[in-house]
């Protein structure tokens, strides 16, 4: 075995065929080998840290979705040998200036990018100043070559509603409502992605959509109680509702135990991101494969970072398949 090929193991595994990969890897495991960090960054020049920005939770669930990302993501890149330096900002232009700092301050390798969005001003900032980083998250936007600009990672949410909804069907349900965000530039293209899976699956299935079925208020579990109260006030409301995320969800759980109703008995609730909360009441929700999209991220990353140069292509994107997982709402 070649020291180069186990230099590659360590640097750049994509470059190495997996039988090799393995049968190194299993080497390196027995014998407890550690490379030397500092030794590492004055060979590559690399300080093998990888910037990350978070979110803060609210109302209890929003945020523990990027959070489930970020844990996977840490774990993922503390056994590559790298580290991820969190960071909080308000916004896009802030999360920009932070960038400048960071990589001044820190000499940042690379960042890993969450809630992108049409125009998105940080994926422009990077690749002017040839910075490498990876989006969990596609490219939203008219321009049909954003999509090829640079790597990316995301989770099919259409097909999660679609799955949602055609197990909603499956069961029995033809009142089927949706309570997502608001369309267009106020709720992202995330939300009418989401929407379009349920809009999609009940238009082949010849399934009407009433007037107060089709429904965007902004994320939280009061917006989603509020909006879920004003379905079930019509004069034929939905025996089912599927959410664009958890917190909508368990808002709309709330008013339905609170009308004395009980979930997935009289109104069936699917909701979005498989939360630690959903799991504890009974929620049935639309799970994303967080540790799957955190080890793609880091292959893209990896794949960046061997070459001194932005490659002329970028990584193939990858969108990932979401699964539904059925508890006792629905």
């Amino acid at each position: 075995m070649s020291t180069q090929t186990v230099s590659n193991v360590i640097n750049a595994p994509h470059r190495v065929r997996p039988e090799t990969l393995a049968r190194v890897q299993a080497a390196i495991k027995e014998l407890n080998y550690r490379p030397n960090q500092a030794s590492r960054t004055l060979r590559t020049r690399r300080s093998r840290l990888i910037g990350a920005r978070i979110e803060p939770v609210r109302d209890g669930v929003n945020g523990a979705v990027l959070a489930q990302f970020l844990q996977s993501l840490t774990a993922r890149t503390q056994e590559a040998g790298y580290r991820i330096v969190v960071f909080t900002a308000g916004d896009d232009d802030h999360e920009c200036s932070l960038y400048e700092q960071l990589l001044d301050d820190h000499d940042l390798d690379a960042f890993v990018l969450h809630a992108t969005h049409a125009g998105d001003r940080r994926t422009a900032w990077l690749s002017e100043r040839k910075v490498p980083f990876v989006t969990f998250g596609r490219p939203w936007g008219a321009d049909p070559e954003a999509a090829e600009r640079h790597g990316w990672v995301d989770v099919d949410g259409a097909q999660g509603t679609l799955a949602a909804t055609r197990h909603l069907i499956e069961s029995g349900h033809q009142r089927i409502a949706f309570l997502g965000w608001p369309q267009g530039p106020e709720g992202g293209e995330v939300g009418d992605d989401r929407r379009s899976g349920w809009s999609a699956l009940l238009a082949v299935s010849g399934i009407d959509v009433p007037d107060g079925y089709d429904v965007g208020v902004p994320d939280g579990l009061d917006t989603g109680r509020a909006a879920a109260a004003a379905m079930l006030d019509l004069p034929s409301p939905p025996t089912a509702i599927v959410c664009a995320s958890d917190s909508l969800a368990l808002g709309a759980w709330t008013e339905i135990t609170a009308r004395g109703l009980r979930p997935g008995a009289d109104v069936a609730v699917v909701g979005f991101d498989d939360s630690p909360t959903a799991a504890v009441v009974g929620l049935s929700s639309v799970a994303q494969p967080y540790d799957e999209a955190a080890a793609a991220c880091l292959r893209m990353l990896q794949e960046l970072l061997a070459t001194p140069e932005p490659p002329a292509v970028p990584p193939t994107p990858i969108l990932l398949p979401p699964r539904l997982v059925v508890r006792a709402s629905g």
